[in-house]
């Protein structure tokens, strides 16, 4: 328990946390490569440990590397070096309409194809005494590109944590079947009428909400020190989604479990207990069917369920936070 307590303490969000983090950033090499369509691809190494496995961070929409400084330190302080992306159309990387705060991407396979380039040529060019394989962590959407990565090419991933995947997007309520019509025949109008993408009904450039209105964290210290980062860099800024970026959403989502056989590796899914994203019943089914293909992945054929956390599970109140690294880790620390 006193051990708990410690490494509790030790990740708060402290001044001195802060100010620590600050310097760690300052040794972090931040740069891009280019893609075979000619996208520019931001992300940034943390590497300084060749004979260990690194992690491989992968976000959610929306979201840059520049958000995770605070894990890219508590996994450094844990031992363990790490690479993170910024998915095409995000965070750094290059923007692809008119209009850069939309949400959008032609077809959701070039997420995976961009970490392919970046894992298995990029990286090895650039780190090449790094030779002991990786280990991954995804959120959110960053679930999906995980899983689908995994299952298109062949990796040196020694294990997988996904935290509040992206198995499938949250109805709001309605059925899924509506759902999937709306979305498949705006998207089907849209290229029909016009070669600009368009939002999603009710979806626009704006996508903030005050810290009393979010359901993405509980941590009001975390949640304004990421509302003061993109403050600062407005170019990091992400408005609402496409409609074509929900068909290929939707796709993929048919397709992870289309080819969910090809997912052989160890995989951990941690659930966010008061959910309001994304879809925890999706999960729950899809880490069931995983676990029947592959029995080391999700064992007993279920998430581990941090009850009464939000969505941003690494970006929670330390009560939930901790579980979140705790095991991680652990599932790491397991399949060395």
């Amino acid at each position: 328990m006193a051990n708990a307590k410690k490494l509790e303490s030790k990740r708060a969000l402290t001044s001195e946390k802060i100010a620590a983090i600050a310097t760690f950033w300052q040794t972090v090499v931040q740069t891009s490569f280019t893609t075979d369509d000619n996208i520019s691809i931001a992300y940034a190494t943390n590497f300084k440990r060749p004979e260990t496995p690194y992690i491989v961070i992968v976000p959610g929409r929306s979201e840059s590397y520049l958000k995770y400084q605070e894990l890219a330190f508590d996994l450094d302080s844990q031992g363990y070096d790490s690479v993170i992306i910024d998915h095409r159309g995000q965070g750094l990387s290059a923007r692809f309409t008119p209009n850069r705060l939309q949400g959008h991407v032609v077809k959701f396979d070039h997420y995976a194809q961009d970490l392919h380039q970046l894992l298995n040529l990029v990286l090895p060019a650039q780190y090449p005494q790094h030779k002991q394989g990786a280990f991954m962590l995804a959120h959110s959407m960053g679930g999906a590109i995980a899983l689908r990565y995994l299952q298109l090419y062949p990796n040196n991933i020694k294990a997988l944590t996904l935290s509040s995947p992206m198995i499938a997007i949250s109805s709001g309520g309605a059925p899924n079947w509506l759902a999937k019509a709306l979305i498949k025949t705006g998207s089907t109008i849209n290229r029909w009428l016009s070669k600009t993408p368009w939002y999603f009904f009710g979806q626009s450039d704006v996508n903030v909400s005050s810290f009393a209105e979010n359901r993405l964290m509980h941590s009001e210290p975390r949640f304004k020190h990421f509302q003061s980062l993109y403050h600062a860099q407005p170019e990091l800024k992400l408005g609402g989604v496409t409609f074509n970026w929900l068909e290929q959403a939707i796709l993929n989502s048919d397709n992870l479990l289309l080819d969910i056989e090809k997912l052989s590796l160890p995989i951990q899914m941690l659930q966010a207990g008061s959910e309001h994203i994304v879809d925890n019943n999706a999960q729950q089914v899809f880490c069931q069917q995983l676990n029947n293909v592959n029995s080391r992945a999700c064992p007993d054929g279920k998430p581990v369920i941090i009850s009464g956390a939000y969505h941003e599970l690494f970006f929670e109140l330390d009560q939930y936070r901790d579980i979140a690294i705790d095991n991680t880790i652990a599932w790491f620390e397991q399949h060395r």
